[in-house]
């Protein structure tokens, strides 16, 4: 399962909006991966990852979670890229 959107804060996913975005990833059920637009996929709950992606604000990615792992709950998992799609989607996330 997976979900695209843009990046809309302000300064990007770089240092504060990271280590914000990171915690969110890493409290969700499911583990998520974020990329961007043709590249490869990250741990979205890994500060250093995230910010090797240099997403700057209008920045296309893609969030995912692997559906097909066993015991993946697909209501977790499509709650998990919501609230994550969220996240990205505030100019001044807190």
């Amino acid at each position: 399962m997976e979900r695209h959107t843009v990046v809309a804060i302000r300064e990007g996913l770089h240092a504060r909006p990271a280590a914000l975005f990171t915690r969110l990833a890493a409290s969700q059920p499911v583990p998520v991966r974020i990329a961007r637009d043709g590249g490869d996929p990250v741990d979205a709950a890994s500060i250093l990852a995230v910010m090797t992606l240099g997403a700057d604000a209008g920045t296309s990615v893609t969030l995912s979670v692997d559906d097909g792992a066993p015991g993946t709950d697909e209501d977790a998992a499509a709650a998990a890229l919501d609230r994550l799609e969220e996240f990205l989607s505030d100019p001044e996330p807190s």
